[in-house]
């Protein structure tokens, strides 16, 4: 299944461009990592929330299609800054807590390492839909 969804991940432009990488995807969760560089800090200094939002969106997406097992897209999410992300990597870490038979909600802890040290920096839940047919290039 992590090999499934890493070639998920690396047909996405936008992730390519962040560099962004799988490193769990099963049904007890997803793991998502970003190595922190100066073209991903806004003007303080600190990862630009746009990069912990696609974090979150697509840990909560990868966590909810290993849960409904078949093509998702998001529906919505919410998320919650904590603290400033300072240090070398992102780590989004997404679970279903429920799924149903189209849609499943997912949580998701955003976290920085900094010097070795896990922090708590944003959290976000969604709802992940269950896309009824194949996509279409279209």
């Amino acid at each position: 299944m992590l090999q499934f969804g890493k070639e998920a991940l690396q047909s996405q432009p936008f992730s390519r461009l962040l560099k962004a990488s799988l490193t769990r995807f099963d049904t007890g969760g997803t793991e998502l990592r970003i190595a922190i560089t100066d073209d991903l800090k806004q003007q303080h200094g600190f990862v630009h929330g746009g990069v912990l939002s696609y974090a979150a969106d697509n840990a909560l997406t990868f966590a909810g299609g290993a849960a409904l097992g078949t093509a998702v897209v998001t529906s919505e999410y919410k998320l919650n800054y904590l603290r400033p992300a300072i240090g070398q990597e992102i780590i989004a870490r997404a679970v279903a807590v429920h799924a149903g038979k189209t849609q499943a909600a997912c949580r998701c802890d955003l976290f920085v390492v900094n010097e070795g040290k896990e922090l708590l920096c944003a959290i976000a839940q969604g709802t992940i839909a269950k896309l009824p047919v194949a996509p279409s290039n279209e």
